[in-house]
């Protein structure tokens, strides 16, 4: 027999719909949009179905430099994305040690967490002026990406470390294994999807942050900067073409880094299937 729901599920389940309509409603929109015919523009009704404006994102645009800034974010994106994995599992490892001044640290590093977007940008941003360095987005920006993403990189290593059983290490020193041989055949395989979690976490907020590069990117703006400043030149629907292959990407690198989570996983998996069957 079925139990009749209460009343409070209802509830939940339409505010739970509106959630998802609120998320990702604006992104339909803009994909249905997109697809508007030759004479549409920026509302709805569609006029005609196309693929037009996606044609035209890769002709020559008479304002910005889509492609470009493109390309930026991405190299932008990878540079952090490895720094944060890198500083990540190295800041993991030490505190894995309560050494002096560790609890101060901590909390220095989280507190960039709730330090508003803009202000960090405006700081970074100033003191490159001060130094008489260039403000540019490989340099700046880089560095103020970074106090994004690295406070979850890092609270995501705690996690698992808090979590990693030393008896790993600890059998891998009695085979004689040195202190980078066990990082390297031990550890990384082990925390390999976390890594890959970390990495994923690195790049997505770093191709798509516009407060933390709005003042330190220098002459050559990103893509999230670039579209900001598009939405008051364009106005055409080439605009939601853009939008609409940005998020395809976004989805694209995301289901890339889950298929490598998911290997990682597995031959994590197998690695102590095979272990533990030597053992016996």
């Amino acid at each position: 027999m079925h139990e009749k729901r209460p009343g409070s599920f209802y509830v939940l389940a339409a505010f739970f719909i509106v959630f998802m309509l609120f998320l990702y409603g604006p992104t339909i929109t803009i994909g249905i949009l997109s697809f508007q015919g030759p004479q549409g523009g920026l509302t709805f009704p569609m006029r005609g179905v196309s693929t037009h404006w996606f044609h035209q994102l890769f002709q020559q645009q008479s304002v910005g430099d889509i492609w470009g800034a493109f390309r930026r974010s991405v190299a932008l994106g990878l540079m952090v994305m490895v720094t944060t994995v890198v500083i990540s599992v190295m800041g993991g490892l030490a505190f894995r040690k309560r050494f002096a001044g560790s609890g101060p640290l901590f909390y220095l590093i989280i507190a960039s967490l709730i330090i508003p977007s803009i202000l960090v940008s405006l700081g970074v941003g100033l003191i490159f002026s001060q130094l008489g360095w260039d403000v540019h987005w490989a340099t700046s920006g880089f560095g103020a990406q970074l106090t994004w993403t690295l406070p979850f990189g890092l609270l995501i290593m705690f996690a698992i470390f808090n979590r990693f059983n030393p008896a790993y290490e600890e059998a891998a020193r009695d085979q004689g294994a040195s202190a980078w041989q066990t990082l390297r055949h031990v550890v990384i395989p082990i925390i390999a999807p976390s890594l890959i979690g970390v990495a994923l976490f690195g790049f997505t907020l770093s191709y798509d942050e516009f407060a933390r590069t709005l003042l330190t990117s220098g002459s050559h703006n990103t893509l999230p900067l670039e579209i900001y400043g598009m939405t008051t030149n364009v106005t055409s629907p080439v605009l939601f073409a853009l939008g609409t292959l940005t998020t395809v990407f976004s989805f694209a690198i995301i289901a890339i880094f889950v298929a490598f989570a998911v290997a990682a996983q597995r031959r994590r998996s197998k690695l102590a299937s095979d272990a533990g069957k030597a053992t016996l």
